[in-house]
């Protein structure tokens, strides 16, 4: 059996999506549904058992579960904007080490989420390397609660018996639940299909024009290759960049979704929220020699590519979900 947690989520359904292509149903679903439209991103999928995430630990810890072959962590708060320090603390830090404790304890691979987050302004670099870990400066307390993890990960030494995957701007089928936090290219979507524009902020800094502001976008199908390949390789341990390698900015973004949706682009550039100027990531991009070192050699899509996937099969389709 193979536990995912977040397993209704953004990520964590496309991870059971992945499991259920390679013919993979003896499946444990954990989340928290709540009121939430997650559960449809579980409807075409195949899995054994749901169980809520407020009971999963204590279950666990009890030994309820057998025969666990893994545990892919994806459940966490992922808003950028959440101010609840304790909250985050306690559902993206405690939890997860409490959760990583018992695999290594009974050695169960555990495979978990950490964030690109983690880099802040990225000033000090984005490499995966433990070494500069500690130098790392996050701009939100949700990148800090996931750079709490991976640091008592490095301190205790409990790194090299784990994958700690720093996911970059991923964007894909399943996030519509998200809200504010789903990717600019689902908002930028509902906004061309409404009014045959899209909005993307200005500039505020000189090295960037608007919507020059770059990213290392990843697609959520390449996030879940990763995971599907650290699941065959369990000798392949460590904290691990998971981006396309790549930056492109925001209006190659708008032109490639202009693009799939075969309208012409008209890009409106819009004032930044005073909260977010001083939290803006201007630049991100994933050193991804790390992975291929241990031996991932599968290529990421190229943006173009993966967004018109997106727009064509999910975004227009008559079932959007994987």
């Amino acid at each position: 059996m193979i536990i995912v947690t977040g397993g209704a989520g953004f990520i964590g359904s496309a991870v059971v999506w992945k499991l259920n292509e390679r013919g993979m149903d003896d499946v444990l679903v954990v989340d928290n549904l709540a009121r939430t439209e997650k559960w449809k991103n579980l409807v075409n999928r195949t899995y054994r058992d749901y169980v809520h995430k407020d009971d999963f630990l204590d279950r666990l810890e009890k030994n309820a579960f057998h025969a666990i072959e893994a545990i892919v962590h994806m459940g966490a708060c992922s808003s950028t904007t959440e101010s609840d320090a304790d909250f985050l603390i306690k559902n993206n830090f405690h939890y997860t080490r409490r959760l990583s404790e018992y695999c290594l304890q009974k050695e169960i691979r555990f495979i978990s989420a950490s964030s690109a987050a983690t880099y802040g302004n990225g000033d000090r670099g984005f490499s995966d390397d433990i070494d500069g870990l500690a130098g790392l400066k996050p701009l939100n307390m949700y990148g800090y609660s996931k750079h709490l993890f991976d640091r008592w990960a490095v301190r205790f030494n409990a790194i090299n018996r784990m994958a700690s995957l720093k996911f970059f701007n991923v964007f894909g089928p399943n996030e519509y639940h998200k809200d504010d936090m789903c990717s600019m290219i689902f908002k930028g979507f509902q906004q061309i299909r409404r009014t045959k524009r899209i909005r993307l902020f200005k500039s505020y800094h000189p090295s960037y024009p608007d919507g020059g502001q770059r990213r290392d976008f990843v697609y959520v199908k390449d996030c879940v290759e990763v995971i599907a390949w650290l699941l065959d390789h369990p000798a392949v341990n460590g904290l691990f960049n998971v981006g396309s390698g790549v930056d492109r900015c925001w209006n190659d973004l708008a032109a490639a979704l202009f693009q799939a949706m075969r309208l012409p682009a008209q890009i409106d550039y819009i004032d930044m929220p005073a909260s977010l100027k001083d939290k803006y990531q201007y630049y991100t991009r994933a050193t991804m020699d790390k992975l291929s070192a241990a031996g991932y050699s599968r290529g990421f899509t190229v943006l173009e590519d993966a967004v018109h996937d997106y727009v064509t099969n999910y975004l227009e389709a008559e079932d959007s979900y994987l």
